[in-house]
């Protein structure tokens, strides 16, 4: 797909994320508008995913035969149901459903609910890495040739699981996964350097072993691009981690440059400003 064909429904999963999250003034928007970029095209251009003779998409649990992703900081779960929905997941339709009451559309993504597209449970943070690590040592024992995904927060990078994982991801030499982290600078209490300083994550990678790429997560051009080279750099023994920076909030300016809007929803007039700013393309649910 086409970088301005992605730039418009990358805009439309913005409005939805934001009319999600206002219509039960609920929700995390700041981190799911910031790795919008990275989902869609993922789930539009780079992913290999199954479908039917139509062209539709078919959910399959156990990934086997396709690529797989997992979501790791399991709060920003907008920005996932808006891109499985326009995928053709599920209807569109169903994104009204968001955090209310017998959804399957729950604040942090639940297996319990068969919502296809979600793989795991998550938003207990730092568990996201070690079950893509699984996912991916299956696909090594059944010989099959995918690749497995996980997007985690950087703030998340303060869990200990994370490194037990990122320790094992290149002991076992599974050069089928490509993880992200977002690199946005905010977390929930505020800046992570002030927080807990991750100081050079692309060189703590590197000591474990990883293969460590940098993108600008806000650019499509420039998240393609390093999507193509990670791929082509799959299978030469190493793990892949690309560090993408990212501006939380992005495609909102008042969301922008603050971790105040982490967790926290927009009243009438701020969704109406936000979406002011943010193109429709293909209807809003």
């Amino acid at each position: 797909m086409k970088t301005t064909e992605l730039e418009k429904v990358a805009s439309q999963v913005r409005r939805d994320i934001v009319r999600m999250v206002h219509g039960v003034a609920s929700g995390h928007p700041g981190g799911s508008l910031g790795c919008t970029d990275l989902l869609v095209s993922l789930y539009f251009d780079v992913m290999n995913l199954k479908t039917d003779e139509q062209g539709s998409v078919v959910f399959d649990m156990s990934g086997s035969g396709e690529d797989m992703f997992f979501l790791s900081n399991g709060h920003i779960s907008p920005v996932l149901y808006s891109v499985l929905a326009r995928r053709g997941y599920f209807p569109v339709s169903e994104l009204a459903t968001f955090r209310k009451l017998n959804s399957r559309l729950q604040g942090h993504p639940a297996t319990a609910e068969h919502l296809p597209g979600i793989r795991i449970a998550s938003g207990s943070l730092g568990q996201g890495l070690s079950a893509a690590a699984g996912a991916a040592y299956g696909k090594k024992i059944r010989k099959d040739p995918h690749l497995v995904y996980c997007l985690m927060g950087d703030g998340e990078q303060q869990e200990g699981q994370i490194w037990e994982a990122a320790a094992f991801i290149p002991h076992r030499k599974l050069d089928n996964l490509i993880a992200f982290v977002d690199f946005n600078g905010q977390q929930i209490d505020g800046p992570t350097d002030v927080v807990l300083n991750n100081r050079d994550l692309g060189k703590k990678y590197e000591a474990f072993g990883w293969n460590v790429l940098h993108m600008d997560g806000n650019d499509l051009t420039d998240v393609t691009t390093t999507l193509k080279k990670a791929k082509q750099a799959s299978g030469k023994g190493s793990p892949i981690c690309i560090i993408m920076k990212t501006e939380m909030g992005q495609g909102v300016d008042f969301m922008m440059h603050t971790h105040k809007w982490h967790g926290t929803a927009p009243n009438n007039e701020q969704l109406k400003a936000a979406l002011a700013q943010l193109d429709e393309s293909f209807g809003d649910y």
